[in-house]
């Protein structure tokens, strides 16, 4: 837990500079004194929060162009910690390079693999070697520590800030569509509010003709904001359906539709109903 009772700890994947510190540092509203805590690992920030290590912990579950985050999402419906909200991050990426360093001197960029991929436009066009690193942030805080003049990374804007880089180009990505939203985890339950909500649920059901479709049905009337299949890990060729309904379980359509999934499903978890991201941030 933080030292000081007045500002809680909010754990996330990465090191300062990540996607995922700027979605911490928003988790909790503007206002709120917040501390960030970098962890390795996805297992490591639900870890912690269970511990008490942190107040709250962000993962990230799906970018709008490369999909969803299955590592994060498995780990969701495993865990008994509480989704109390969610924020989207704008991922926006920048080349940077050591002070002094020139586009023209650059030979290889470093970057955690999605970014790269996100920016591809740019790196074929100047033939640079992507090198992938294990996280954005990451890459940028290498580059400063070894002084390599022939290597770029790409990363946020605070990411430079925080290690001493130069940005040599900003929005480098190869579409200006690019979020990332995270969900955001506590021990406790979220308190209730009247702002607009998410509900998140998990269920699997049995291999019958139609019992999916029936399962579904249930959910008939309410506005389902993703819907998505998942192998079960511990049985194969079973899976899991990832379902995010927008409202609120208290309210009674989505209490009676709930009630309907549940009976039906051979396994069944709420992750949680949340109040919903109303903007972006980053």
């Amino acid at each position: 837990m933080s030292e000081r009772p007045d500002r809680l700890t909010v754990a996330f994947q990465g090191n300062p500079g990540s996607y995922g510190e700027i979605a911490a540092l928003n988790a909790l509203g503007e206002g709120r004194d917040v501390e960030t805590r970098g962890y390795p690992t996805f297992h490591e920030v639900a870890r912690a929060v269970e511990a008490g290590e942190a107040d709250f912990g962000v993962l990230p579950v799906e970018n709008s162009l490369m999909g969803a985050i299955h590592q994060s999402i498995d780990l969701l419906s495993e865990t008994d910690l509480h989704v109390t909200g969610e924020v989207i991050v704008r991922v926006s990426h920048c080349l940077m390079a050591l002070p002094g360093v020139a586009l023209e001197d650059i030979r290889r960029v470093a970057s955690q693999q999605p970014a790269l991929d996100q920016c591809t436009v740019l790196i074929r066009k100047h033939g640079w070697q992507p090198v992938a690193a294990h996280d954005t942030a990451g890459s940028a805080k290498n580059l400063a520590q070894s002084g390599e003049r022939d290597l770029a990374a790409i990363a946020s804007s605070r990411a430079a800030e925080l290690y001493g880089l130069n940005i040599l180009q900003r929005e480098i990505e190869d579409e200006p569509f690019n979020f990332t939203r995270f969900m955001i985890l506590s021990r406790a339950e979220p308190a209730p509010s009247d702002a607009p909500h998410k509900t998140s649920l998990v269920f699997a059901v049995r291999h019958t003709p139609g019992f999916l479709v029936e399962t579904l049905n249930e959910l008939r009337g309410l506005n389902l904001s993703r819907i998505e299949s998942r192998p079960r890990r511990d049985r194969a060729w079973s899976y899991l359906m990832y379902v995010d309904i927008e409202g609120d379980a208290r309210d009674p359509r989505v209490a009676q539709a709930l009630a309907g999934v549940l009976r039906k499903a051979s396994y069944a978890k709420i992750i949680g109903s949340y109040p919903a991201a109303q903007g972006t941030v980053g």
